[in-house]
């Protein structure tokens, strides 16, 4: 990846999907903590999705909400991520989601590279 300043307080990089503008000012582009946290609860909840699925359980929409916490004394750095999945489908029962969305924390990768900077936690509700 190269990013290129464009003078508007502003880093661009083009990527077959299209433009990604990255700046501290969101007035401007995606602030980097924005980036982050959504990685960290999209990949979470692309793997959460794929565990249900290969386990069998039906999944027609799911959700991901991130309550993030920062702290100021430490450069404003993430401190704790909490996910809250909300889960419609056929057949879902809470000790087998339970038991997916524990897998699914082991097994993303933008999670598991934070894991030991930042608290992640992670709960959910069905639909």
């Amino acid at each position: 990846m190269k990013f290129t300043y464009n003078q508007d307080e502003a880093f661009e990089t083009d990527f077959e999907f299209g433009k990604l503008t990255v700046s501290g000012n969101e007035e401007k582009g995606f602030r980097p903590f924005q980036l982050m946290v959504s990685s960290i609860a999209v990949c979470s909840a692309s793997v959460l999705r794929k565990v249900l699925t290969k386990q069998r359980m039906v999944v027609h929409d799911i959700q991901v909400e991130a309550d993030v916490t920062r702290d100021p004394a430490r450069a404003n750095r993430l401190s704790a991520i909490k996910l809250h999945y909300v889960i419609q489908g056929d057949g879902l029962t809470e000790e087998k989601v339970e038991k997916a969305v524990q897998l699914a924390a082991k097994n993303c990768p933008m999670a598991q590279t934070v894991s030991d900077t930042v608290a992640i936690t992670e709960t959910f509700e069905l639909h």
